[in-house]
């Protein structure tokens, strides 16, 4: 996968728009980061994992998920895009984006 992958998914979800994070390119929802691409390019930051879950992750597809110690005490985890495919990041991505959309595009998703 690539960060124009992740666009494509995450584009098409309601208020879902292009931005940057720490001078890289970002997807956000309503103004709160949704996913960002890491600074080497291929790994996707992935915000809304509790660390049980992100450990699990990291302990069962160590070559796509992984962990820096800057981000080891936050519910996230590092995805490797290249070693990823969309059937492992978008149940996390479209997870995350229900806990920051509104109620309005909650329930216009949920009726499609």
């Amino acid at each position: 996968m690539t960060f124009d992958d992740i666009r494509a998914i995450a584009l098409r979800w309601p208020e879902v728009e292009d931005g940057t994070s720490y001078g890289t390119p970002a997807l956000k929802v309503r103004k709160k980061m949704l996913v960002r691409l890491k600074e080497d390019g291929d790994s996707l930051v992935m915000p809304g994992v509790p660390q049980d879950e992100r450990d699990m992750l990291i302990e069962s597809r160590p070559k796509v998920f992984y962990l820096t110690d800057h981000y080891r005490d936050y519910p996230m985890v590092l995805i490797r895009l290249s070693k990823a495919t969309r059937a492992i990041v978008e149940p996390l991505m479209l997870r995350q984006w229900r806990t920051l959309a509104s109620r309005t595009a909650l329930k216009a998703f949920n009726a499609r």
